[in-house]
């Protein structure tokens, strides 16, 4: 008999098996399971594949070596072989014949048994007029609960209205902890470095170098051994430094030699006294003594236009209150609505300051480059806030209650004692409403048309003007009979 082999492998599940058995036309379809791939065939997947094959008229074998689908597939009468070639051989057993269901027929009394168990309705619940009647009431009661629970109202009131003021005298401090509804405040320090280039056109005139004096240095030797005295060595007249122009040498035993020499730095001040000229600078100076035998001479100064001492000093005094401004200004922008003491700003490090030209030096312009560290002290928003809140809730009116939160301004400057404290005024407003009870409200005009409820609750209360109602739905005729869908706003 013909036989369709089926190899199975790694990727196949129960559809696709299903599908591969769909294409067999021959009464017997054999599946093989190979040695090394992984096909899981459940008992239900094979239940399912006899049938499937059953369908097509075929009988279903398989070829495998596992011992759990062969097991399976012999308990569902599956014929199981080694091999293919067995298979093709031995004889396939016949599958045991299926019996056929044959459905029972239905029963005749069935109206009659339904009619036994339910009970019959009444009369009157079976009529038009009953089901019309029922259905009313239904309505109306629906209606009922929609005219409870679905109007809503808003009424805006506008009670007596008043402003609270209060100046408190403020001390702020370093020292202070926390806020006291005495006045006392915490103060806290901030810091914030500014830099200014500064220039100012020069007119004054200055005396500056022109040439360098001259003259000549006497030195006699103390030891007992010749001395020799190079080029350059420095001879000292009080502030004044000479160098020697050329290398001499000093024959032993009180003998003395004349060197040239020439001042350091040009200008009159190296025009000294005879004998003005002292010492030898370094250990030469153990060896030998020197003097000059005559004025030196040569040192000149030049009239040109330069930035005298009080030029400087002008510049510097206007660039520190320039630096000043800048850092309060600097200030004030990092603190926000913190409180500023500005009288606290103050230099605390200069980190540069160059000018230009130098000191002593000629030039039209004087520039000054200036960067200084500045402080200060400063009150935090959310202090003064709680202290115009403290404030305010200790002097409030009886049967009043605040409507917006409070305002505050500082009165005049703020100015600080010896000790560190500053002082200023600090005047705080809000306004106050006078209080309504919501409850009050509601039980006034529950159930009321809006004008009725508006002239009552104008006679009842002081208002500045006449209430506002606002229904929803607009064309309600009466307010709420709910509390929780009446909203009282106080304006």
């Amino acid at each position: 008999m013909k036989t369709q082999i089926i190899t199975l492998e790694s990727h196949d599940d129960l559809i696709s098996v299903r599908d591969k058995l769909s294409w067999a036309k021959t009464p017997r379809i054999l599946l093989v399971v190979p040695k090394y791939a992984k096909v899981n065939l459940r008992v239900l997947d094979l239940k399912v594949l006899q049938r499937h094959a059953d369908s097509l008229g075929a009988q279903l074998g398989l070829v495998t070596r596992r011992l759990k689908v062969k097991h399976d597939a012999e308990s569902l009468g599956i014929p199981v072989f080694p091999s293919t070639t067995k298979a093709q051989r031995e004889q396939w057993v016949e599958p045991a014949p299926r019996k056929q269901r044959v459905p029972r027929p239905p029963r005749r009394d069935l109206r009659v048994l339904r009619e036994q168990a339910y009970e019959k309705e009444a009369a009157w619940r079976t009529s038009l007029l009953g089901r019309i009647l029922t259905f009313t009431a239904g309505v109306l009661a629906v209606l009922v609960l929609a005219g409870l629970f679905v109007p809503r109202a808003t009424l805006t009131l506008h009670p007596e209205s008043k402003t609270q003021s209060v100046v408190i005298p403020v001390a702020a401090s370093e020292s202070t902890a926390g806020v006291s509804l005495a006045g006392s405040i915490p103060s806290q320090k901030t810091e914030s470095t500014v830099s200014v280039e500064q220039s100012l056109a020069v007119v004054s005139e200055i005396s500056v170098p022109k040439s360098k004096a001259k003259g000549v240095a006497q030195f006699t030797n103390l030891s007992q051994n010749e001395v020799t005295i190079p080029a350059g060595t420095l001879v000292v007249a009080d502030a004044m430094r000479f160098v020697t122009l050329k290398e001499s040498r000093l024959p032993a035993s009180d003998e003395f030699v004349e060197v040239p020499i020439e001042a350091l730095e040009a200008g009159e001040q190296g025009n000294v006294d005879e004998a003005a000229i002292q010492s030898v600078e370094g250990s030469l100076g153990l060896l030998i003594a020197v003097t000059n035998p005559k004025p030196t001479a040569g040192g000149s100064n030049l009239m040109t236009v330069g930035a005298t001492d009080e030029d400087r000093a002008k510049l510097r005094e206007v660039a520190v209150e320039n630096l000043l401004r800048q850092a309060e200004a600097q200030l004030r922008g990092q603190l926000g609505d913190d409180l500023l003491l500005a009288d606290t700003v103050e230099p605390v490090e200069v980190v540069e300051e160059v000018s230009t030209p130098a000191a002593g030096e000629p030039g039209k312009t004087l520039t000054l480059k200036m960067t200084v560290k500045f402080s200060a002290r400063y009150v935090a928003a959310d202090d003064l806030r709680q202290l115009s809140l403290a404030a305010l809730n200790a002097a409030v009116d009886e049967g009043f209650q605040p409507s917006a939160a409070p305002t505050y301004k500082v009165v005049g400057d703020p100015f600080t004692d010896s000790v560190g404290v500053s002082h200023f005024d600090l005047e705080v407003t809000r306004p106050l409403l006078r209080k309504i009870d919501p409850l009050q409200v509601f039980s006034l005009t529950r159930g009321l048309p809006p004008e009725s409820a508006q002239a009552k609750l104008q006679t009842e209360f002081a208002l500045r003007q006449s209430p506002q109602i606002a229904l929803t739905p607009s064309w309600y005729p009466w307010l709420p009979l709910i509390p929780f869908n009446v909203v009282v706003e106080a304006r």
